[in-house]
């Protein structure tokens, strides 16, 4: 049974065998006969791609050889163009060295035609100075000499002529602009003086201020560096300073003193302290009024500071900081009237005086100090100039100086403005005078309309008409140099010729 089992078993595995391996050989048969038919389309597609791509490749390349021959035929012709360009240019360029060539031979003879000219023209000048026995240079000073006589009243009247019109229109239109702008500023006649004096109610109140053995008084100089007098005016204490500021704190003590009743040295010194940010309050409030009232902004803290000490400084009884603040308005008024920068004229105008404040701590000339101290605070340059030319000994560079150097004229030869004592007006119109007299050819000079004029009486045997013109402007100029004056000299010379005679 076992035997017949696997005899069994090996039939079956071969019949099995035989069958698989037929059934195998008719499927590969059926997978080659596929392949073959794949295998034949795909040769025939290729074909047909090959013959398509030969065809697409013989068209490219019989347009590429028609593009290459049209552009070789563009070339062709842009040689051709350049060819012809050459040529004509090698033309243009022979016949412009012919030109040329041409020119040179027409400078050679133009500079012997000259040279020749030369030739001639010296001997012509040799034998006119050899017939008329004068030098070319002498002829020609011999020739001025008789033409400047000959038009010498004509040049007189002309230049007199030109002188009384260009016055006449100046004086008319400056008159018109500043009478504009004084009837519309309204301002104090006088000006108050600075207080140097405190009034006593109780005259007992000196020993107060004196002290035991002069201690309260001596704290009061020692803490507020001014000079105090109590002996010599009744029912008065006398303050004396070169520093205004200084002065009016001590006032400012010696008020809140007599008030209180309290006084000994602790106490003076807390009230000096006191009296000092007081008046420091004060300055900044004077400087911001001042500059509120002219409508002038953005200045400095530190140009406040000098501005507002202006107030208690006075020049020839005149208080400068009002001075200022009037020049400020009629500065802006005559700006605008003549064009000029306003804002500019007013800031000036305000702060010219500057330097006052600070004359007796730093060197030189007010007007030049402002300059130093406008620049040094930042402000404006032009406003610095302006300042700082508002004085005859600096020439005024623009229009702007010039209007703060009218308008300090205006505010301070107004009358009552200023006050001037007898002897030092008596000083003036003598030095007028002698300004006058110390010219040569003059016979007489007097001062006349409160030093406003100067005539002047010339020798016509020694000065005629044109040296007379010359005179005028010379002694204004000395007087411009020499002296310090309000407003403005006129200079009149005169010149007078008589011819008497009489009959016998």
């Amino acid at each position: 049974m076992i035997l017949l089992s696997i005899v069994l078993a090996v039939a079956g595995a071969v019949a099995g065998y035989g069958t698989n391996f037929v059934l195998t050989k008719k499927r590969l048969g059926s997978a080659e006969e596929v392949a073959e038919k794949s295998l034949a389309k795909a040769k025939k597609d290729a074909d047909k791609l090959l013959s398509k791509a030969r065809d697409e490749a013989s068209e490219i390349a019989d347009k590429a050889r028609k593009d290459e021959q049209q552009r070789r035929r563009e070339v062709k012709d842009i040689e051709n163009r350049l060819r012809d360009r050459e040529e004509s240019l090698d033309k243009k360029l022979d016949v412009l060295d012919k030109r040329s060539e041409t020119l040179r031979k027409s400078e050679d003879e133009v500079e012997a035609l000259k040279d020749e000219i030369r030739t001639i023209r010296t001997k012509q000048q040799e034998k006119l100075e050899k017939v008329a026995k004068l030098t070319k240079a002498e002829a020609a000073d011999k020739l001025m000499q008789m033409t400047e006589r000959d038009i010498r009243n004509d040049l007189t009247g002309l230049i007199v002529k030109l002188q009384n019109e260009a016055k006449e229109q100046a004086e008319e239109q400056a008159a018109y602009i500043i009478t504009s702008a004084m009837e519309r500023m309204a301002s104090e006649v006088t000006a108050e003086r600075t207080v140097t004096s405190v009034k006593l109610d109780d005259e007992d109140m000196k020993g107060r201020i004196i002290g035991k053995e002069g201690r309260n008084i001596q704290a009061l100089q020692r803490a507020t560096g001014v000079d105090i007098m109590v002996d010599d005016t009744p029912g008065m204490i006398i303050l004396s300073s070169f520093d205004p500021v200084r002065r009016e704190v001590a006032r400012v003590t010696l008020e809140m003193l007599l008030k209180d009743g309290r006084v000994h040295p602790g106490r003076i010194e807390e009230v000096v302290e006191k009296a000092q940010k007081q008046v420091q309050k004060d300055v900044m409030r004077a400087a911001e009024d001042a500059a509120r009232e002219v409508g002038v902004i953005g200045i400095p803290k530190d140009i406040m500071q000098l501005l507002g000490e202006l107030k208690y400084r006075t020049s020839y009884g005149q208080n400068v900081l009002k001075h200022s603040t009037e020049m400020a308005h009629i500065a802006g008024l005559i700006a605008e009237q003549i064009g000029a920068n306003v804002k500019t004229a007013k800031y000036a105008a305000l702060v010219h005086d500057l330097g006052k404040a600070l004359t007796h701590k730093v060197e030189g000339k007010h007007h030049h100090i402002s300059g130093e101290m406008l620049r040094k605070y930042g402000a404006p340059e032009e406003v610095a100039l302006a300042a700082e030319q508002h004085h005859d000994d600096v020439e005024a560079t623009t229009i702007e100086a010039l209007v703060v150097r009218v308008v300090d004229a205006i505010s301070a030869a107004r009358p009552g403005a200023r006050n001037i004592s007898a002897e030092n007006f008596g000083e003036r119109m003598r030095d007028l005078e002698n300004t006058a007299l110390g010219f040569k050819g003059v016979d007489k000079a007097y001062a006349i309309s409160a030093g406003r004029e100067v005539r002047v009486f010339v020798k016509p045997q020694q000065v005629d008409d044109l040296t007379a013109i010359k005179m005028s402007r010379d002694i204004a100029t000395k007087i411009e140099s020499t002296m310090q004056y309000p407003g403005t000299i006129k200079v009149n010379v005169i010149r007078e010729t008589r011819a008497i005679e009489f009959a016998k």
